[in-house]
C-alpha cells in the first residue's frame, strides 16, 4: 500500500518537529518535507509532489491563504489541510474560496490530524465543527458574508500582494517573493488599492488587520 505523502509548512520549527512525530508513527503516512514558510512550501510542492499539504495560515511572506492561491495557480495536485489556533470566520470564508481541502484546529491536533489527512487525501472535505460552525454563519443570509465584498473582487494575485504590503514588504520584496518583476508587482498594487478604494499604507494595514489578512500577535 502506497503511503500518503505529506508535506508540513509552518514557522514554528517546534510544532513541525510535533506533527513529524505524530505522523511518523502512522503505517500509511510518510512525511516527505517540511517549510517555514509559504513561498518554501510552494517551491517544495513543485519539488517532492506531496498528496497533501499540512499548512499554517500566519506565515512570514506567503501566508497560508496566498501559498494555497499560488499552488491552485500552479496547477498542484496536492490537497491542502489548513492547521490553524484561530478558528475565525473570515479565514474559513477565505480559505475555502481558495480551494483548501480541510481546515482543523491546531489544540485539536493528535489523530484527529491524521484522520483528517486520510480524508482528504480520498478528495473529502474537513472542517473541525468549531470551524464548519463559522462557516454557516458566515453564509447565513444578512450574515457577514452578505453583500458585496471589495476583498472577492481582488484577483488572487492581488491578494497575495495585499498580505506583503500590509505586511510593510517593499515592491522589490514583493516581486522577489511572488517571481514577478518589480514594474508588475507595482501595477498589482495600485490595482488593488484602486478596487479597494484605499489612498495610503496606513488605510491599507488597517484594512488589512479589519479582514484577518495580517494579525498583530500578542
Amino acid at each position: 500500500m502506497s503511503k500518503i505523502r505529506v508535506l508540513i509548512a509552518d514557522d514554528h520549527a517546534i510544532l513541525r518537529e510535533g506533527v513529524r512525530a505524530l505522523l511518523q508513527a502512522t503505517e500509511d503516512i510518510e512525511v516527505v518535507g517540511e517549510a517555514a514558510d509559504g513561498r518554501r512550501a510552494v517551491e517544495l510542492c513543485a519539488e517532492l509532489d506531496p498528496d497533501v499539504v499540512l499548512m499554517d495560515i500566519a506565515m512570514p511572506g506567503l501566508g497560508g491563504i496566498e501559498a494555497t492561491l499560488e499552488l491552485r495557480k500552479q496547477g498542484a495536485r496536492a490537497k491542502v489541510l489548513v492547521m490553524s489556533q484561530y478558528e475565525d470566520r473570515e479565514y474559513v470564508r477565505r480559505l475555502l474560496k481558495a480551494g483548501v481541502s480541510g481546515y482543523v484546529l491546531k489544540k485539536s491536533a493528535g489523530a484527529e490530524l491524521v484522520n483528517s489527512i486520510r480524508a482528504v487525501s480520498r478528495g473529502g472535505l474537513v472542517l473541525d465543527p468549531e470551524v464548519a460552525r463559522a462557516a454557516m454563519e458566515s453564509s447565513a443570509p444578512g450574515g457577514p458574508a452578505a453583500g458585496a465584498d471589495p476583498y472577492e473582487s481582488l484577483t488572487d494575485r492581488e491578494k497575495q500582494v495585499l498580505k506583503l504590503v500590509a505586511e510593510g514588504r517593499s515592491n522589490k520584496e514583493v516581486a522577489e517573493l511572488l517571481g514577478i518583476s518589480v514594474k508588475t508587482a507595482m501595477s498589482h498594487r495600485e490595482r488593488m488599492m484602486e478596487k479597494l478604494a484605499l489612498h495610503n499604507r496606513t488605510e491599507l494595514v488597517r484594512y488589512a488587520l479589519k479582514l484577518g489578512v495580517i494579525r498583530v500577535e500578542g
